[in-house]
């Protein structure tokens, strides 16, 4: 309903091989600013949930716990849950081991036990801690 009703959104990807390369903030700050420059329609005023983005050719303000003060803001990340959560369960078929589609890449100790055991797969970020203990 959100992408049916909305103005203009987009999603943008870090694999996680640039994560390990800039780390996880900076991963967030680029996904932000590329989906926002992706953009159909250039915003006049953006919302933008706990970072500030330097360089948007617009303005645009930060807020704290931002998705429970804005709709928008919500509605981003959502999207943005949902999209990941999709491209877990397509790399849970090439993977079943690590249960993807259910752990959704999150660190659950039965995906850290599997880890331990199987390794990470090329998906895993090694700057994780779970799976740099699993790669020493």
């Amino acid at each position: 309903m959100i992408k049916e009703r909305a103005i203009s959104y987009s999603v943008a990807v870090i694999h996680n091989d640039e994560i390990d390369r800039i780390n996880i903030f900076e991963a967030t700050k680029k996904a932000m600013s590329k989906a926002l420059d992706q953009l159909e329609r250039v915003p006049d005023y953006a919302l933008i949930d706990a970072v500030e983005l330097k360089g948007l050719p617009f303005r645009s303000k930060s807020l704290v716990k931002g998705d429970e003060k804005s709709i928008s803001i919500a509605a981003s990340s959502i999207i943005a849950k949902v999209t990941r959560d999709e491209m877990m369960k397509a790399i849970h078929h090439k993977y079943p081991v690590y249960d993807f589609k259910t752990n959704m890449g999150y660190g659950t100790k039965q995906h850290v036990d599997k880890l331990a055991r199987y390794g990470p797969s090329p998906f895993h970020r090694h700057s994780f801690g779970p799976v740099k203990r699993a790669i020493d």
